[in-house]
């Protein structure tokens, strides 16, 4: 589709991603021509840094090993003990303090059973999205910030565990998120490194979000140059006024 690979190509341009945009989408009727995934996988997560590379659907069955992932996707279709297996991860990390009971029912979970996820690189993608996954660090993470508090006009949430909520916590509000992911995340996604978070974008309104992020993209970068040659003067025993740095844009 058109659309997915401008906004593709913007979105890696302005922010100089690693891995191109994510595309998710879910759906009850699976499209023809769109491969099934034929490995297995430890988490649903997995499955985000394997659609940079390429377009595949899923099912429950394929998400089988991450109860979690099952869960916070709402995938209809789960096996005969997948009940069994929630309790018992949310019984382990219960027991290590790391959710509480009260705590499981605030995590996000997509209203209405569904099945089938697909994901895939947004460039390639073959449906309108409902959510865009963003790899991003510290530098890029502040222009997603900037850019999803205008468009959302206010401060976008950074989450917590499990990584995979900011899902259904962007596809259900439709507003964007940052999401720190969880340890287990990081331990399944090389893409998910110490100096890395994921974004979450909802696809309906993805062209607003490319407009933003572009145009603040470029302010950025010469804001960042009047700075470090307002920092050069300085060290230099300058005391230099705004004016003064402004023309220093033009050396």
């Amino acid at each position: 589709m058109s659309n997915n690979i401008t906004q593709a190509e913007q979105l890696k341009e302005s922010l100089h991603l690693s891995l191109p945009p994510v595309a998710v989408a879910f759906t009850d009727d699976l499209p023809t021509g769109i491969a099934s995934y034929e490995e297995v996988a430890p988490a649903g997560c997995y499955f985000w840094q394997e659609a940079s590379q390429k377009v595949f659907s899923t099912s429950a069955m394929d998400h089988e090993l991450c109860a979690i992932g099952v869960h916070t996707h709402n995938l209809a279709g789960a096996s005969a003990s997948h009940p069994e297996e929630l309790a018992a991860a949310l019984g382990a990390m219960a027991g290590l303090d790391y959710v509480r009971e009260e705590e499981v029912a605030a995590i996000p979970v997509l209203p209405q059973p569904v099945q089938h996820a697909i994901y895939g690189p947004l460039s390639e993608f073959p449906l309108e999205a409902d959510v865009v996954l963003l790899f991003a660090h510290a530098q890029q993470s502040l222009i997603l910030a900037e850019a999803a508090a205008r468009v959302d006009e206010g401060i976008p949430p950074a989450m917590g565990r499990p990584a995979c909520a900011v899902v259904p916590q962007v596809r259900n509000g439709g507003r964007a998120a940052m999401s720190l992911g969880c340890c287990g995340a990081r331990a399944y996604l090389n893409a998910l490194s110490d100096d890395v978070a994921l974004w979450a974008l909802p696809g309906e309104r993805l062209g607003m979000y490319c407009e933003e992020i572009s145009g603040l993209a470029k302010s950025n970068e010469v804001l960042t140059v009047f700075h470090e040659r307002r920092r050069e003067d300085v060290a230099a025993g300058k005391r230099p006024s705004v004016q003064e740095s402004l023309e220093r844009l033009t050396e």
